[in-house]
């Protein structure tokens, strides 16, 4: 057998962005495929056959920091041992799919391209009238010699299909991996059916096992009442361990979609029994039980059902801090508390959540009276203040903010004090060390905010280091690393910006890997790859920028569509409809501009009316405005959108210096022709040493000088050397 070369990846996926759902199930699918054990290490005409058909190169990832696409694809083709095409109308046009089909051709490796029919038909281009129904690239339909040239011969590939009523995705799966790796299809099929079998077998077992302890846990409610008082305790204990240190487990891996299965048995093992047939004991296991519950539901993104389990927990946990008051008690009640307060805060509801943090509050401070010493309930009221904080901050109350989130941070430098080896604790001083960035940012100290975050990121990097997989820390690191990565653009670093927004959505792709039912793991792909796009975008790369915003549009429309009273998701979806209007308007369409930046002011009208000093609530509706204004024909129009755009700017209570506020105003004054009203704004914002590239480019096209600030650059430079020491 000739020598077969080693690749660097087993396959190219080449696909119409499109088709990204089907080319994503695809890459995962196949990454995740495990080849039968009695056929690993078999010779093939390909090579012998690995244990795992990973990496698989797919654009969207591989290629989201590449500057030279052309250069890059071409590489990526001679290092990939196949080539995968998913096949529809919108692949068979797209000029991309048929180029990196031309070029893997080129190579001489024609007869490893394997496809996937997700929609239309094979050579309906040879049908009149059916042409737009071709679902094969020009490339796949035509025959090429092995020197590279074209034969005239049209020809149909070899492909799984997985259109109605054709190969199940299992069966398509089987039919690529057979291809991609040389293999005879109904050896591969047998023996993954073998496995299957085998697992099967495990997984059934595993049930019946489940069924048994079920039934002896029913069994359980009917025998006489003191064995079932005993046995009852069992079960509690039993169900109190699974919602416990097993859903913890669950947590740092990501498993949302287990710990809901795990929580729906225990909710209805706590349905089927009254709470006067309880103690105070199973009454505090089922308000945990029911708080757990809560709280998948709340990291799902479902935030009624979230919110049932809360106050069903709440009934309870308040009836036994009533008739038992204590410490232990008086805290778990106030825990739950903060929990339906964080409902309402999602919900946007400010004056409901800001009652039931003040509420928490109240009762936190009857358990320290129990107990003066517990550092847990000194946690708790640290907490506390940081939610109160949130909601004075939305309503434009920043020095009343200002004062929550320092008396936050001093608690949990006391806290972390005594026990260093507590994480949460350390994570949520980081969180302290951030919320005072957000507030410097808004007073404009931009060098203040860039040593706050960096002391939030540095926290979180420690923390993640030490625990690697656990997905709670990585979603906190990839925050950190976002919030520092677009400030660091906002004082005229977006190469810095860039590369750690890009790490924020990696991490954030990988959580949503490990379990496809993290909300919020899919809510930070969509918001930071948005973000992200703004400054590809800004840097000139149309074509990246683009398949960030397709990609968080759809999540967007996802998460919205599963809870339409998520404020935060719909604001977000906003920005990201915005920023997709800057992008056409980039390319000269302004109808198409026009469209997604109305459907941005729509979805942010209601939003703001109601909450209209909340700051991102400003900020995104004002940007709204000047991406229509800017993609807007009609001069009167356009003038009009600006003007009402200003309006509100001017309206603010609080933070008239945030230089994102100040900056949108000097876009909207110069575009209105008012330069020498902008002048002050852009003094203040030289000063403040803000350099984000939308700004400059405006600065730019109207003539106007705005030369470094060194002075700004030292204080950065000083701060950056603070954070350096404490390391």
């Amino acid at each position: 057998m000739p020598a077969v070369p080693a690749f660097r990846y087993r396959a190219f996926l080449s696909y119409s962005h499109r088709d990204e759902p089907w080319a994503r199930w695809l890459h995962k699918a196949l990454e995740g495929y495990v080849v039968p054990r009695r056929l690993v290490g078999r010779c093939t005409p390909f090579g012998p056959v690995p244990r795992r058909l990973a990496p698989i190169f797919r654009d969207s990832d591989e290629l989201a920091t590449a500057g030279d696409l052309g250069g890059k694809v071409n590489e990526a083709l001679a290092e990939s041992a196949s080539l995968l095409v998913v096949c529809s109308p919108s692949a068979a046009t797209s000029h991309w799919v048929n180029e990196e089909v031309a070029a893997f051709r080129k190579l001489g490796r024609g007869e490893r391209i394997c496809c996937l029919i997700v929609s239309g038909e094979p050579n309906a281009s040879l049908v009149p009238g059916k042409e737009a129904e071709e679902c094969f690239a020009p490339a796949l339909r035509t025959r090429w010699r092995k020197d590279g040239a074209l034969e005239e011969e049209t020809v149909e590939p070899v492909a799984a299909d997985v259109r109605p009523g054709k190969d199940t995705r299992a069966e398509a799966k089987c039919r690529i991996v057979a291809g991609m790796l040389g293999l005879d299809l109904d050896v591969l099929k047998r023996r993954d059916y073998q496995r299957r079998a085998r697992r099967a077998m495990i997984f059934s077992a595993v049930a019946l096992f489940v069924t048994a302890i079920t039934g002896a846990l029913a069994v359980a409610a009917l025998v006489a009442r003191d064995a079932a008082q005993r046995r009852q305790k069992e079960a509690e204990d039993l169900v109190a361990f699974m919602l416990g240190d097993l859903n913890d487990k669950l947590a740092q891996v990501s498993r949302l979609d287990i710990m809901a299965a795990v929580d729906d048995k225990a909710m209805a093992y706590f349905q089927a029994r009254s709470d006067e047939d309880l103690g105070d004991r199973a009454l505090a296991q089922r308000v945990k039980a029911l708080e757990k519950i809560g709280s998948v539901r709340l990291d799902q993104g479902q935030l009624a059902a979230a919110m049932t389990s809360y106050q069903a927990a709440l009934a309870i946990a308040a009836k036994l801090a009533a008739t038992t008051p204590d410490a232990a008690h008086h805290l778990a009640h106030a825990e739950v508390e903060t929990l339906v307060g964080l409902v309402y805060w999602r919900q946007g509801k400010l004056i409901e959540a800001q009652a039931t943090f003040a509420s928490a509050k109240s009762i936190l401070e009857r358990a320290a009276g129990y107990a003066p010493a517990d550092l847990e309930i000194a946690f708790q009221l640290a907490l506390i203040d940081n939610n109160i904080g949130y909601v004075l901050e939305a309503q434009g109350r920043l020095d009343e903010a200002d004062a929550q989130y320092r008396r936050m941070l001093r608690s949990m430098q006391r806290l972390v004090a005594a026990q260093p080896g507590n994480a949460e604790w350390s994570e949520s001083l980081g969180s302290a060390y951030s919320n005072l960035g957000k507030l410097a940012l808004l007073r404009g100290d931009l060098a203040e905010a860039m040593r706050k975050y960096a002391e939030d990121e540095r926290i979180q990097v420690r923390l993640a280091a030490e625990a690697p997989k656990d997905a709670n820390r990585l979603g906190r690191l990839l925050t950190a690393h976002a919030i520092l990565g677009r400030t660091q653009a906002l004082v005229g670093d977006p190469a810095s910006g860039m590369e750690r927004l890009q790490r924020a959505v990696d991490i954030a792709t990988s959580l949503t890997a490990m379990d496809a039912s993290n909300a919020e793991a899919q809510e930070q792909v969509a918001l930071y790859g948005t973000q992200l796009a703004r400054l590809r975008r800004l840097d000139g790369d149309l074509l990246a920028a683009s398949r960030l915003t397709t990609k968080a549009e759809a999540i967007f429309a996802r998460l919205t569509g599963m809870d339409a009273e998520n404020a935060t998701w719909r604001r977000e979806y906003a920005e990201t409809l915005t920023e997709h209007a800057a992008q056409l308007r980039a390319v000269d369409d302004r109808a198409g501009a026009r469209r997604q930046a109305a459907a941005a002011s729509r979805m942010l009208a209601p939003l703001f009316a109601k909450a209209p000093d909340d700051r991102s609530l400003l900020l995104a509706t004002a940007a709204g405005w000047l991406a229509q204004a800017d993609a807007e024909v009609d001069g009167s129009v356009a003038r009009a959108l600006r003007e009402k755009a200003l309006a509100a700017m001017a309206t603010t209570r609080s933070g008239e210096t945030d230089p994102r506020l100040l900056a949108l105003r000097t876009q909207a004054l110069l575009a209105l022709g008012r330069d020498a009203e902008a002048a002050s704004s852009i003094g203040r914002l030289w000063d403040d040493g803000y350099r984000d590239a939308a700004l400059l480019a405006s600065l730019r096209d109207h003539g106007i000088d705005y030369p470094p600030n060194e002075g700004f650059r030292h204080q950065l430079m000083a701060a950056e050397g603070e954070v350096a020491t404490d390391r």
